[in-house]
């Protein structure tokens, strides 16, 4: 039987799963649309950035790069919010919706406040690891202002988690839009000085960056205030009030989601890292195609979050049967979407390289051509992208992180790191080495995780 179904009746075959597959699309495609939104926001900041010079672009792409591993591992932990209160919302349990959400916030408090103290010597942490001195500095002033929007966009991501698991996800929609619209002015107002505002470049983008965060926040607030349904739920009341058994269940759960996403974004980050070492042009590049695929990634990961409420409510009915529909149909959904992204990446990466990049840089030509060979191996980890983050949703759903959490350190670090730094520097494949390798790690890790949703049941998840 399916969750969806208003009055309980059999289905067999294809009915069930076109059912299932229609209510994850109900759910998942504002997610994803949110998702998009996010990354409009980001490939804004990459687009205009760009067109500064090649030493801007590459600054930011260090900053950008260092801020999210921040921001994912926050918002990893505060999505241990999400399958808490689905599973408490399946089985009744509305007072524990509410505690759930109130904690969350607690917990982006708790982090936010050091984590920003280290954001704020970005530039010395850049030294360190071996990037150029005037890149580093430029990066630095740049987070320093960055940083600020932090807090802000972490709570975001707490009170989209509850409205998410009310089946809201349309507001989601529409407020990260809103945000979207909002920086795209803010941005060229205040990088290029327009409308008789200063010129400035990188902390302009900052600014922007700040000041979009915190409206989208405030968009959220009112909206689960005032919407009938919702209000009554007062999760934002008496915020003071501690519940010390959901705060710690947060951060148990938490922590390896956040771990398992630190995993694979640190992979990232440290191929831009080695990207560094082999040159500016090869980074700019590298940051091009990151954000190309990034792109794409918003799709399975927006399946990926309704692939988690679905398995969460069959799992808090006690539904056996309707959580294995539930999580084959996002990991089907996309792992579909991921190679149509592939066929696009291999048929038109001129385009999608030259949208970032001016005729008139000096630079351009050789950014482009780095650029049109990442995305041609980016084409093929695209469907093991899509997998492995499917796998690991619909594992969130069943309270199953640690595990997870394990093998995506293996696959990543163990296996996709070496083999990058391998490819790149001991065989001489520069560049390109180092996306095979990142695509090995998704493989691996994208393998296990189908792996084991498949043997839920003899493992005792279910």
């Amino acid at each position: 039987m399916l969750l969806s179904a208003g009055t309980p009746r059999p289905l067999t075959g294809l009915a069930i799963w076109s059912k299932e597959i229609r209510a994850t699309l109900v759910l998942g495609l504002p997610i994803v649309g949110a998702q998009l939104a996010q990354m409009a926001i980001n490939t804004t900041d990459v687009l205009m950035i760009g067109w500064l010079g090649t030493e801007e672009l590459a600054a930011s792409v260090l900053a950008f790069n260092l801020y999210i591993l921040f921001w994912l591992f926050g918002s990893g932990v505060v999505q241990a919010v999400m399958p808490i209160a689905a599973r408490a919302r399946g089985d009744k349990r509305l007072r524990d919706v509410r505690r759930s959400v109130r904690m969350g916030m607690w917990v982006v408090i708790a982090y936010s406040v050091p984590v920003m103290l280290l954001m704020w010597h970005t530039e010395s942490l850049l030294l360190l690891l071996g990037q150029e001195s005037e890149v580093s500095h430029r990066a630095g002033e740049y987070m320093r202002v960055l940083q600020w929007a932090l807090p802000p966009s972490l709570a975001t991501m707490g009170l989209r988690n509850f409205v998410t698991v009310m089946e809201k996800t349309q507001v989601v929609l529409w407020a990260t839009v809103a945000g979207a619209v909002l920086n795209a002015g803010f941005d060229y107002v205040l990088i290029f000085g327009a409308f008789g505002a200063p010129r400035l470049e990188l902390v302009g983008a900052g600014i922007a960056s700040m000041m979009t965060a915190s409206a989208v926040f405030l968009l959220l607030v009112v909206y689960v205030t005032r919407e009938r349904r919702l209000r009554r739920f007062t999760v934002l009341g008496r915020f003071w009030r501690s519940d010390w058994q959901v705060f710690f269940s947060i951060l148990r759960l938490g922590i390896p989601i956040a771990l398992t996403i630190l995993a694979e974004v640190g992979l990232f980050s440290a191929s831009a890292m080695m990207m560094g070492w082999i040159g500016t042009v090869p980074l700019a590049a590298h940051g091009i195609a990151l954000q190309c695929a990034a792109l794409t990634f918003m799709v399975p990961l927006g399946l990926g979050h309704a692939g988690v409420i679905r398995v969460g409510l069959a799992h808090g009915r006690g539904n056996g049967l309707a959580v294995g529909y539930a999580g084959w149909s996002a990991m089907i959904l996309s792992v579909a979407f991921m190679s149509m992204a592939a066929l696009l990446f291999w048929l038109m990466p001129e385009l999608l390289i030259g949208a970032f990049t001016k005729a008139d840089n000096p630079n351009t030509p050789a950014v482009l051509a780095a650029g049109v060979s990442f995305l041609a191996v980016a084409a093929v980890f695209q469907i093991f992208d899509g997998a492995q983050i499917a796998g690991a949703s619909i594992l969130r759903g069943l309270s199953d992180t640690r595990v997870p959490m394990m093998l995506a350190i293996v696959g990543y670090w163990g296996i996709g790191a070496p083999a990058a730094y391998l490819l790149a520097f001991v065989f001489d494949m520069g560049g390109v080495g180092l996306w095979w390798g990142m695509a090995l790690g998704l493989a691996v890790v994208a393998a296990a995780a189908v792996t084991r949703f498949a043997w839920r049941e003899r493992l005792g998840l279910v």
